[in-house]
């Protein structure tokens, strides 16, 4: 049996930890330990999306997750096999801040925390478009470039707002992905793809 043990991480790295492990054994048991009740929901509901069986129990000032992969565990169908629906469609990010949120010290911790859990999704999204202050992101300066980069090595389609750019004087600050046009940006989020708004 595997034991993760997740005390004193921040969020996400609990989940990213179970993701690891789990992608590294067909099937089995492991055990994450986690000492707050947010990594412990986190970590649970992120399992049980994946198919497997969860069980917790307290451990000292914490909860020690047991979690099985590979037996009796079923996804539920959300879906027929090729019925039409928003969940086939290609997802599409449009980040109109380079902060989440209304807090700034927050929203900056927030935003970089997204964007790095981001490159690690099981199933990344097909573009992510940067407008607003979104673009100061992937310009010179930025600390979430390496992530941002990361996205563009899976072959996520990165694309900054040149409006943006010109107007924060950063054209040629540019570090990662490529400049798009408002006309591009509209096509992409009136064209058959499912977009999701961060702001």
């Amino acid at each position: 049996m595997t034991i993760i043990d997740c005390n004193n991480l921040a969020c996400p790295e609990p989940v990213l930890k179970t993701k690891n492990a789990l992608d590294s054994i067909e099937e089995g048991v492991i055990t994450v330990i986690v000492d707050n009740l947010a990594a412990k929901e986190n970590v649970s509901r992120f399992a049980k999306a994946q198919g497997c069986t969860v069980s917790a129990k307290a451990a000292g000032e914490g909860w020690e997750l047991t979690i099985a992969k590979g037996y009796s565990c079923e996804l539920p169908e959300m879906m027929p096999e090729g019925a039409p629906g928003v969940a086939k469609l290609p997802t599409a990010i449009l980040i109109l801040s380079d902060k989440m949120g209304a807090d700034p010290k927050l929203g900056e911790v927030l935003m970089r925390a997204f964007l790095s859990t981001l490159s690690k999704a099981s199933l990344p999204p097909a573009k992510v478009l940067f407008m607003n202050s979104g673009v100061l992101l992937t310009a010179a300066g930025s600390e979430a470039i390496e992530d941002i980069q990361a996205l563009v090595d899976q072959g996520v389609e990165v694309l900054s707002c040149g409006t943006c750019l010109d107007f924060f004087d950063k054209k040629d600050a540019l570090k990662v992905g490529t400049v798009t046009n408002m006309f591009d940006t509209v096509e992409t989020l009136t064209d058959g793809y499912r977009v999701t708004t961060i702001r």
